[in-house]
């Protein structure tokens, strides 16, 4: 099979609107049908990546589909490393916070910057510096 203008965006359309080992399974057998050497031409003028190819026709031949385990991938939150941290965090500003004065909101407002929670956490509640989130991470924990 050689690869043809008229083929070409048949095969890129078709594998962009599949998704993981339907994609791969796509892949693998279009670069069968190109023969011998058939990753060259698939990731030159089709635009596929060679390690999705390979993983692509290792599934293909071996009939076993891989799992994609998107869920592991990024930054876990700071709560599976310091799971007490969000009640500290609380425990922190329930003496510091108050209602708006004017009561416009039912929003509580806290008189502490996110600086002096953060040095009350690692005093008093044993905390290390490097062990702490950021401080935007803090103020969001408490917006939330």
């Amino acid at each position: 099979m050689k690869l043809t203008d008229s083929l070409k965006p048949l095969f890129i359309d078709t594998a962009a609107e599949l998704t993981g080992a339907a994609r791969r399974l796509l892949m693998a057998k279009v670069v069968k049908q190109l023969g011998s050497g058939g990753q060259s031409p698939a990731e030159q003028e089709l635009g596929w990546n060679r390690g999705t190819l390979r993983k692509g026709l290792h599934e293909l031949e071996s009939g076993v589909t891989c799992l994609d385990n998107y869920l592991a991938r990024g930054r876990k939150p700071g709560e599976t490393s310091l799971p007490m941290l969000l009640e500290d965090l609380q425990a922190v500003v329930n003496g510091q916070s108050q209602t708006d004065p004017k009561f416009k909101s039912t929003r509580l407002y806290v008189r502490l910057s996110v600086r002096e929670i953060r040095c009350q956490l690692i005093k008093p509640r044993g905390y290390l510096d490097y062990e702490l989130p950021s401080d935007e991470t803090l103020r969001q924990n408490l917006i939330s």
